[in-house]
């Protein structure tokens, strides 16, 4: 659903000392020697999506960096603080898990991409079976984690000696309270080789188990991690312009994405999910600060921007709007990108985390004779809201 996230090497353990400590011992089990001693904790973890109750939570300390270029350049940026997830609400066959990341106090952080909660509404049964193996050597283990002991399987893949990244998850055996992440309790990716310095780690923290009694409304859906939501937009270049949608879901801690042109007779907007790839709701969170450090500042043009407004289908928010020209054997053109000036403004609500991130329109205009411009097309959001009915 995302790109691969750009790992993380130093400052590691001065950026997760606030962490309760965590011992790993090999385990006197024979050693998987492949990825099949997954396949009993992703069925238990399937099935406790099932079982969820409002109150659920698991919370992990994350830290990341994103370090300077490697011809040098620029300085290392970092975050650090804490990822919760918490079943906030349950109407089988929905469960709805609030995300959020804040700081070791619980308090927002500063970086805009991961300064909110988020909703996440998971379909508890699935509509196919999945086959998302971890990959990487396999090895059982015991290990100490948030009070706990638990038998486990850590993965590690090394592509370092191929300029990749070494990458370690490590996942209980029977997830239990960890079912919201697939039972992961530990993972890291950290770069090597020509690539940017840099990575990221989560480390289970804490966990809790609701109530049977406990119950909770079903909330709006106005910050969506992406399930549960569309965005279209309008797309005027290439051979074949028109109105392309974007879709979410989720089933099972799984996420789906799909993509493609609006089919005007379609009655409801998401209602096929059976040849999106599935992608596990924990690496998702796993790359989003690293991508968010990857990014820069927000709004990405603000140091050449001017003030305006974006509208689409009612919604009206304050935006930055950055133009640059460029000449090319004797043709000029304007390039203009739209940005939301607060991309958690109240006339966003409802829109996908991934389209609050990206332009809200954009466009290339073509110089001629006399100063006139010609338009060569552009992308433009239009249109974002919930597939998914709520049930009360």
């Amino acid at each position: 659903m995302r790109p691969t996230a750009l790992p993380f090497a130093a400052l590691l353990s001065a950026t997760l000392s606030f962490l309760p400590g965590c011992e790993s011992t090999k385990s006197s089990a024979p050693s998987p020697t492949d990825t099949r001693t997954q396949e009993p904790a992703s069925l238990a973890a399937d099935d406790a999506w099932s079982r969820a109750r409002v109150g659920d939570r698991v919370t992990y300390a994350f830290s990341a960096t994103h370090g300077p270029e490697p011809r040098g350049g620029g300085t290392a940026r970092t975050v650090a603080g804490q990822l919760t997830l918490e079943v906030v609400a349950v109407r089988q066959p929905w469960v709805w898990v609030r995300v959020a990341f804040t700081d070791a106090s619980g308090k927002p952080l500063a970086q805009p991409r991961l300064a909110t909660d988020l909703l996440l509404p998971v379909r508890a049964e699935a509509t196919r079976p999945f086959d998302v193996p971890h990959g990487g050597q396999a090895t059982a283990e015991k290990t100490s984690s948030a009070g706990r002991t638990w038998e486990a399987v850590r993965y590690v893949t090394d592509q370092r000696s191929f300029d990749g990244p070494l990458r370690t998850r490590v996942y209980a055996n029977v997830p239990g309270p960890l079912y919201l992440t697939h039972g992961l309790i530990d993972a890291s990716t950290v770069s090597a080789g020509f690539r940017i310095p840099g990575g990221v780690e989560l480390t289970l923290r804490e966990f809790r188990e609701g109530s049977a009694e406990a119950s909770a409304p079903v909330p709006a859906l106005e910050r969506p991690l992406g399930p549960g939501a569309y965005y279209e937009r309008d797309v005027d270049v290439g051979p074949a312009p028109g109105v392309q949608r974007v879709c979410f879901a989720a089933e099972r801690g799984y996420l789906l994405r799909t993509e493609g042109p609006v089919d005007g007779a379609q009655a409801a907007p998401c209602a096929d999910f059976s040849q999106a790839e599935p992608e596990a709701l924990e690496e998702l969170l796993l790359n989003l600060p690293s991508e968010a450090l990857a990014s820069g500042d927000w709004p990405p043009a603000a140091a050449s921007s001017t003030r305006g407004t974006f509208t689409a289908e009612g919604h009206s928010v304050p935006a930055l709007i950055a133009q640059s020209s460029e000449n090319v054997e004797g043709v000029q053109r304007v390039f203009s990108e739209t940005y939301a000036a607060e991309p958690w403004a109240p006339g966003l609500a409802g829109l996908p985390y991934e389209a609050r991130f990206q332009p809200l329109a954009s466009g290339t205009e073509r110089v001629v004779a006399g100063g006139k411009r010609e338009s060569e097309g552009g992308t433009r959001l239009v249109r974002w809201g919930s597939w998914l009915v709520s049930p009360k």
